[in-house]
């Protein structure tokens, strides 16, 4: 979630520009702006809360990244500063009423919502000396499996508290679900799984994953063409791999000998 682009466009679906002028109206707030409006400020705030921006300045600077539109950042504290209080608690309780069966048809989601976590329950060491969890403390951790729509619980699993949350997620998942875990359940090695088995999930990213988008030439799109591949990408493996990121070309030469060219990008 923390990369994805897709916020402000679920935001939009669920309230118009329409809808956010005319609770603004309501609440006694005129915007007057052309092109940071209060719509984008509340898009700059939801993609704030999810990135954990730092600061004005630093929210500025990640504002294209996230699919949202380049501003100064005296823009963005001006506008925050000008925009009552009142009108976003207005429009949070528009968006409260509005969650429901219609607007998830409305975004034609395929399956139902699986909500995947998990809850340490502490006592003193002496309660449950088998499950020593830190200090003079014990624990025990539930990880649950809950169904968005009826809010019951689908599966669970019982741990000690010092269990990591990642090993367990292998038996609360199930293809009939949508997926939606933290970021304690992102191992590369089972979204790749997902990915291959067909199951569906939402997980937010680690911040140490680095996501690399491959780039093609033009002349891809020919059907003689020699190149097979053109991507960009780091090399080595996960234990040790090089810092500076290289553009590899897999190309065939004509005797049909599989050719691959590195290259350093600066």
């Amino acid at each position: 979630m923390k990369k994805s682009i897709t916020i402000p466009f679920i935001l939009q679906t669920i309230l118009t520009p329409e809808e956010v002028a005319a609770v603004a109206e309501t609440a006694g707030y005129h915007d007057k702006a052309r092109k940071f409006t209060l719509h984008t400020l509340l898009q700059y705030w939801c993609v704030a809360a999810i990135q954990e921006w730092s600061g004005y300045r630093a929210g500025a600077d990640c504002a294209s990244a996230s699919g949202l539109p380049a501003v100064h950042y005296s823009s963005f504290s001006g506008k925050a500063a000008e925009v009552p209080f009142a009108v976003f608690k207005a429009l949070f309780h528009l968006i409260v009423r509005k969650c429901n069966r219609e607007t998830r048809r409305n975004l034609r989601i395929p399956q139902e919502l699986l909500l995947v976590d998990s809850t340490t329950i502490t006592v003193g060491q002496s309660r449950l000396p088998w499950a020593t969890y830190h200090g003079e403390r014990a624990g025990v951790k539930p990880h649950v499996a809950l169904r968005a729509e009826t809010g019951q619980p689908l599966r669970v699993v019982e741990s000690v508290g010092s269990r990591h949350d990642g090993p367990v997620c292998e038996q609360l998942t199930d293809p009939g679900y949508i997926m939606v875990m933290d970021r304690a359940y992102g191992k590369l090695e089972r979204i790749d799984r997902f990915k291959q088995s067909g199951q569906s999930y939402v997980i937010r990213l680690r911040d140490n994953v680095h996501l690399e988008k491959p780039r093609s030439l033009r002349r891809l799109t020919q059907p003689d063409s020699p190149i097979l591949r053109d991507l960009t990408c780091q090399l080595g493996t996960a234990q040790c791999h090089s810092r500076k990121r290289h553009r590899v070309v897999i190309f065939h030469d004509y005797q049909d000998r599989e050719i691959r060219v590195v290259t350093d990008l600066m």
